[in-house]
């Protein structure tokens, strides 16, 4: 016997989407979907064509557009449903909403002006590449998308690679080379990452190894799809102290060469870096 299924009582229902696969979605999220007043999504036509595999009519409630282009107007009118006593589902184009999606805003204002926000939790590419990238889980950033621009990008990377934390990067399948490239120079090469694209769908693939070696592997090949970069936990911050002084004791039986390679290895330091403090050190 199907359960009854309770009213919603107004307020902002954020619901998570399957990342891929259509069945990945919770009962409860169907429920809120089947029950809510208004349906709010990033893309509307995605969340029809998800309402109609798991047959959720729409009828005559409205589903209506929340994106990033929606702004504080988008948010108003949102907020204005709300506050006639009306239920609003929110969900993303895919996976959990607020997660790189435009609905934090949304919900702080929802929120702040004292009305229910709740969330029915579900599909994650976060989670699910952390889980798949055989790299430690207990304590993770993420990071979300990197800058587009070069300098932007290598000064992003360098403040997140010495975290003591598995780091979790969203990545296009365009600039995945040069976000690798990047790494391989600002971090070390060998420290060991992930790649998991497709996440749930019928091609998805989980490629394991160090930055060099994934560098490597995806070299010739153009990748398709939804890309997750995890990168394995970084070492604590090392002062130019510690590594001037790591540098004159290698040195004393070391070459310049050898010496910045060891360091650089043992500290987790960009190599380019530490070469350069070598040959200033250097007789």
């Amino acid at each position: 016997m199907k359960p009854e299924i309770k009213p919603l009582v107004p307020g902002l229902y954020l619901v998570a989407t399957p990342i891929g696969n259509a069945r990945d979605i919770t009962l409860r999220a169907l429920d809120i979907l089947a029950s809510c007043d208004v349906i709010a999504a990033e893309d509307t036509r995605t969340a029809r064509k998800l309402l109609e595999i798991h047959g959720v009519a729409v009828g005559n409630r409205p589903l209506i557009a929340y994106h990033d282009h929606s702004g504080a107007s988008g948010r108003a009118g949102i907020l204005k449903l709300v506050g006639e006593g009306k239920s609003v589902a929110y969900v993303s184009e895919a996976g959990t909403p607020l997660v790189a999606d435009p609905g934090y805003a949304l919900a702080r204002d929802v929120g702040a002006a004292g009305f229910t926000v709740t969330a029915a939790p579900g599909a994650s590419a976060v989670l699910t590449a952390l889980s798949l990238s055989a790299l430690p889980s207990d304590r993770f950033l993420f990071a979300g998308f990197a800058p587009t621009a070069k300098g932007a990008r290598r000064t992003w990377l360098q403040e997140l690679v010495v975290l003591p934390a598995t780091l979790v990067l969203y990545e296009s399948p365009k600039r995945i080379h040069t976000l690798l490239a990047d790494l391989c120079d600002i971090a070390d090469e060998t420290r060991q990452a992930a790649i998991a694209r497709e996440l749930t769908k019928k091609f998805e693939e989980v490629l394991r190894g160090s930055l060099a070696d994934l560098r490597d592997q995806i070299a010739d090949r153009t990748l398709k799809g939804e890309i997750v970069l995890v990168l394995d936990r970084g070492q604590a911050a090392v002062t130019d102290e510690t590594m001037e002084d790591a540098l004159r004791k290698a040195m004393e039986t070391m070459s310049v060469k050898d010496a910045a390679a060891m360091v650089a290895a043992a500290h987790g330091l960009p190599k380019r870096k530490v070469y350069q403090a070598a040959l200033e050190q250097k007789p």
